[in-house]
Parts: C-alpha cells; structure tokens; sequence
C-alpha cells in the first residue's frame, strides 16, 4: 500500500501539540477589527484546543504529524 499523503490546506491550519491534542486558530481576526470589541480581539489571539469529535476527523487528513 502506498504511503498516505497529508491533506496539505489542514496542516496549515492545525498544529498537533506534544500531547496529541490538536490546536486552530480563532476565527473572524484578522480584519474588520474596528466594529469588534477589545474583549473580542484579545480572546481572538489565543488558539483553542478541538473538540474531540472534530480532532478525530482531522488527524485522519494528517497521517504523518
């Protein structure tokens, strides 16, 4: 069997910590800011960890990490 590729758009947007666990980034950050507020901004910097469902699905699109 041939090797499995790894879905090239997710492993720009997901990064697998030490632990296995799989971390985004927010959405809605990076422009129109003016209109948000500055709780909104501040919370938007911080990237969040999957829900475990979603974190299964995603781990199948990145075999090799």
């Amino acid at each position: 069997m041939p090797k499995l590729k790894t879905h090239r758009g997710a492993k720009k947007r997901f990064k697998v910590t030490a632990g296995g666990k799989i971390r985004r980034s927010k959405a809605f950050a990076s422009h129109l800011k003016v209109k948000k507020t500055a709780k909104k901004k501040r919370q938007s910097r911080r990237a969040e960890i999957l829900h475990k469902g979603d974190a299964k699905k995603i781990k199948k699109l990145l075999p090799g990490i």
